[in-house]
């Protein structure tokens, strides 16, 4: 599985049995960040707001990849959606491995939605707060989940994001086993947890 970051939430996923997009932003949505074509086989937006749900920016390859795809339901907010609506979380299951994007999740998670989540290689989840869980939330969430590897996402960086998130480091600081990656990484299965921290190519 190579999982490519693209900034703020988006993600590319490549499987020998397929492809997809996960949360792409719209032009001019994420202050500094600008998205390149993109393309395909399924597109996956955990909620409608433009810096998320932009599915139509992506080219879709017309292919029926042999993808399992679950889908969580969840909240953008502490109080079950009266601030920020709803929160999908996808689950994606391809080539014997599985991976979690946890979108704009803004709470933390019930024991069902851990135990529903199940085995991980490899963990997507915001750390910036404000209009998710903080780096101690996510740490916690991370933890409870334990994927083989975490990788923070939605937060503030050099010349880029939300002025009202937190930069990556404050989560960083938290875990114990981090790697600086570029872009992209293979993964396989296996192997001990640890955090990944892409640096993001503009």
């Amino acid at each position: 599985m190579k999982i490519t970051w693209y900034g703020h939430a988006c993600f590319k996923l490549e499987f020998q049995s397929g492809s997809v997009v996960l949360d792409p932003y719209s032009e001019g949505s994420v202050p500094g960040l600008s998205l390149p074509p993109l393309e395909a086989d399924i597109v996956l937006c955990s909620h409608g707001h433009a810096d998320h749900g932009a599915a139509e920016t992506v080219k879709l390859t017309g292919r029926t990849p042999a993808l399992r795809v679950e889908r969580l339901d969840a909240w953008h907010d502490e109080v079950k959606g009266e601030k920020r609506g709803a929160n999908t979380i996808h689950i994606i299951e391809g080539d014997g491995l599985r991976a979690a994007h946890l979108g704009d999740l803004g709470h933390e998670l019930t024991p069902g939605q851990i135990g529903a989540i199940g085995r991980l290689d490899a963990l997507m989840i915001p750390v910036g707060g404000y209009y998710t869980i903080d780096a101690a939330a996510a740490k916690r969430t991370a933890d409870a989940i334990g994927a083989t590897v975490t990788i923070p996402m939605h937060y503030r960086g050099d010349g880029f994001g939300y002025e009202v998130l937190t930069p990556v480091s404050d989560f960083a600081a938290l875990c114990d086993n981090v790697e600086y990656a570029e872009s992209s990484i293979v993964l396989k299965s296996g192997g001990s947890r640890k955090t990944i921290v892409f640096k993001l190519v503009k």
